[in-house]
C-alpha cells in the first residue's frame, strides 16, 4: 500500500505546532511520534492529552515549576487538553528522585493541605477550561494486592537499578526501601489510567516518564511521548530552584518581592529565565540575547524587563509598574518607600524604653527567627533610621515612627502604643 499523502496545509500546521512545542525542551522521546500524534489530532479533531504529575510535597509553586507549566499552556493554546495529576496517593510515598536516602513519607493530612493551594496557583498560568484535574488516589487506592503484583511484574529489579539515584545508593550500601520502587510504577500507571498522549517533566524525571511509556505498552495502549524540560537554576545561579534552599521566586509572593528577587538573578542566566519562565515571544528573546552579546542592551535594563514581566504575569501590569517604581525609589534613589507597613510596639515589650535588637526584628515580623536576625545583622543588612546595626547584642531605644529595614526589601514603621 502507498503511504498516505499529507496535504501541504496539514503539513504546515503539523510543523508549526511541532516548532512551538520543541521550543525550550531538553528532549522529546521520540520526536517523530509526537509529529504523528499531532497529525492524528488534526485529522480526527481529538485534542492530544498532555499530562503532568504534581506531588504536593510543598504548598506553594515557584517559577521553577512554571517552566513545565508554560509548556502545558502552549499545548492548550494549540487546542490540546492538559491532564494535571495531583499525587495525593504517590505524595504519601515521596519521589526518591535525586535523593541519597529514603524520603520521609507525608501523611494524608499533609498531602491534602498542600494540595489546596495548587489549583489556585496553577490557574495563574493554565486555562481552566482546558485543564483536567485528577487525584491519583482515585485509581491507585482501589487496586488490589493482586493488581499490584501484576503491575510490579511489568519490570525488573535490574531495570529499577538503572536509575542513577537507586544505583548509587545500592553500590554504596545505603538502604533502598521496597516502597520506593513502587513510585515510578505508580507514576507510570497514572498514564495508563488516563491514556495520556504526552507526559512532561524535568530532566530528572526521565526514568519515571519512560516507565509510563513502558506500562502503556504492557497494558496494550498507544505509548505516550516523553517531553523533558530543563531544570531552572535558582537565584544562587548554581543549584536547582528550591524553596528549601531559599533560592526561589514564589509565584504567590508579593509583587515587590518577585521584582526584587528577579533583580538578583545572575546576568548569565537572564536569557534562560526569559525563555523558560516568561510569555515573551521567542523573537523578542532572541533580540535580547543578541543585544546583550553586542552590548546594545544593558544587563540592568534587561533584568528590569524580566522582573517586570514576571510580576505582570502573576499580579498584572499595574502591580508590575508599582513594583518597579518602588524598586527605583529604594535602590536607585536611596530613599525610603512611600508606603511602609506599620507595626504596633507596646510599652510592655520594652525595658526602660529599650529592647534587644534581635527581639525587635522578630516582633516586627522582619525575620523568620532569632538566628535569622543575628545572621542579617552580621551581614550588615539591618538598618534603624537608615543607620546600620553592627552589634547583634545591642539594646535599641524605641521611638514612635522609627523605621527599621532588613535587607533590601523589608521595612517596618514602629507605632508606639
Amino acid at each position: 500500500m502507498s503511504e498516505k499523502v499529507v496535504r501541504p496545509e496539514m503539513e504546515q500546521e503539523i510543523n508549526r505546532q511541532l516548532n512551538i512545542l520543541q521550543r525550550g525542551t531538553a528532549e522529546i522521546i521520540p520526536v517523530e511520534e509526537l509529529k504523528t500524534k499531532i497529525q492524528r489530532s488534526l485529522e480526527t479533531g481529538e485534542p492530544l492529552k498532555a499530562k503532568l504529575g504534581l506531588d504536593p510535597t510543598a504548598p506553594d509553586l515557584h517559577i521553577g515549576h512554571t517552566v513545565v507549566l508554560n509548556k502545558l499552556r502552549q499545548f492548550q493554546e494549540l487546542g490540546h487538553v492538559v491532564q494535571l495529576v495531583i499525587g495525593d496517593f504517590t505524595g504519601r510515598v515521596g519521589d526518591p528522585t535525586g535523593k541519597s536516602e529514603t524520603r520521609k513519607q507525608l501523611t494524608e493530612e499533609e498531602v491534602a493541605n498542600n494540595a489546596k493551594t495548587y489549583t489556585e496557583q496553577l490557574f495563574k498560568i493554565l486555562d481552566k477550561k482546558k485543564t483536567e484535574i485528577h487525584f491519583n488516589s482515585s485509581w491507585l487506592s482501589p487496586l488490589t494486592f493482586s493488581d499490584v503484583v501484576t503491575l510490579s511484574a511489568s519490570t525488573t529489579v535490574a531495570r529499577m537499578l538503572e536509575r542513577d539515584d537507586f544505583s548509587k545508593r545500592y553500590k554504596s550500601g545505603q538502604a533502598i526501601s521496597i516502597h520506593e520502587f513502587f513510585y515510578p510504577l505508580m507514576q507510570g500507571y497514572d498514564s495508563v489510567a488516563l491514556c495520556s498522549d504526552v507526559e512532561l517533566g524535568g530532566t530528572d524525571q526521565t526514568f519515571n516518564l519512560l516507565m509510563g511509556r513502558q506500562l502503556q505498552k504492557e497494558y496494550g495502549q498507544a505509548q505516550q511521548v516523553i517531553m523533558t524540560l530543563p531544570l531552572l537554576e535558582g537565584l544562587d545561579g548554581e543549584k536547582k530552584m528550591s524553596k528549601s534552599l531559599g533560592n526561589y521566586i514564589g509565584i504567590a509572593e508579593a509583587p515587590e518581592e518577585i521584582y526584587g528577587k528577579a533583580m538578583s538573578i545572575p546576568d548569565e542566566l537572564m536569557v534562560k529565565y526569559y525563555e523558560l519562565t516568561t510569555d515573551l515571544p521567542l523573537t523578542e528573546v532572541d533580540r535580547l540575547r543578541a543585544g546583550l552579546k553586542d552590548g546594545s542592551v544593558h544587563p540592568r535594563d534587561a533584568k528590569m524587563g524580566l522582573a517586570r514581566a514576571l510580576v505582570r504575569m502573576y499580579h498584572g501590569a499595574e502591580a508590575a509598574q508599582g513594583a518597579e517604581n518602588r524598586f527605583k525609589t529604594i535602590f536607585q534613589k536611596g530613599a525610603l518607600p512611600d508606603q511602609i507597613d506599620e507595626v504596633v510596639v507596646t510599652a510592655g515589650q520594652l525595658v526602660h524604653g529599650k529592647i534587644w535588637v534581635v527581639q525587635l526584628l522578630s516582633n516586627l515580623g522582619l525575620v523568620a527567627s532569632n538566628g535569622d536576625a543575628r545572621r542579617m545583622i552580621k551581614q550588615g543588612a539591618v538598618k534603624i533610621q537608615q543607620e546600620k546595626v553592627v552589634d547583634d547584642n545591642a539594646q535599641v531605644e524605641v521611638v514612635d515612627q522609627m523605621v527599621v529595614q532588613v535587607g533590601k526589601r523589608k521595612f517596618a514603621r514602629v507605632i508606639m502604643k
